[in-house]
């Protein structure tokens, strides 16, 4: 299996759109957002040129997959937050997740120097969270109906993941490197 990053151009964002409004993701999301191709333009305008975000295109054998994004670049306290889908699901694996998750710890921690990474994840995506405790995050509170979608209460889990712990534990997991790269 190959993994590799790269930037989103506009070619994607109907793939992008089709996986963000699929129910098989947006059932872990904060939103069931309905997007179109204007919209999806605007957005990918906006994120060009900021700073405080990062996105990028998971392509897994050679096929466009997913998306990832890294938020709060620009926080002085070196803190951010994560997330990310595949939105292909033939290319989902437990490898591929592992892979993801700790080459973006990689990324944050040893070439950029950041802090600390956090994430927020449905209590009901126990996979998702049991992939997060499995990579070496902590848990820091689970927070009972913090999303409400279409008059559905959610619980959330807050997890975290913190440069002096991933330094202590990096050589001890197994994972296949991922490269991330920001370009203009």
């Amino acid at each position: 299996m190959s993994i590799t990053l790269r930037t989103i151009e506009e070619s994607d964002l109907g793939l992008i759109m089709q996986w963000r409004m699929d129910p098989d993701i947006t059932r872990y999301m904060n939103t069931d957002p309905v997007l179109t191709m204007e919209g999806q333009l605007k957005w990918l305008v906006s994120i060009k040129d900021r700073e405080d975000v990062a996105y990028w295109v998971i392509v897994i054998d050679d096929v466009p997959a997913g998306v990832i994004n890294i938020t709060g670049l620009d926080r002085e306290d070196g803190a951010c937050g994560w997330g990310y889908y595949v939105g292909e699901k033939s290319k989902r694996s437990l490898k591929a997740a592992l892979s993801l998750e700790m080459s973006m710890y990689d990324y944050l921690f040893v070439e950029l120097g950041k802090e600390s990474l956090t994430s927020d994840v449905f209590s009901l995506n126990k996979g998702v969270i049991q992939l997060h405790l499995m990579c070496g995050c902590d848990v820091i509170e689970e927070r009972k109906a913090a999303v409400t979608k279409k008059g559905v209460d959610y619980d959330v889990t807050y997890l975290v993941m913190n440069k002096e712990k991933w330094l202590a534990i990096r050589d001890t997991k197994k994972y296949e490197p991922i490269s991330f790269q920001r370009t203009k």
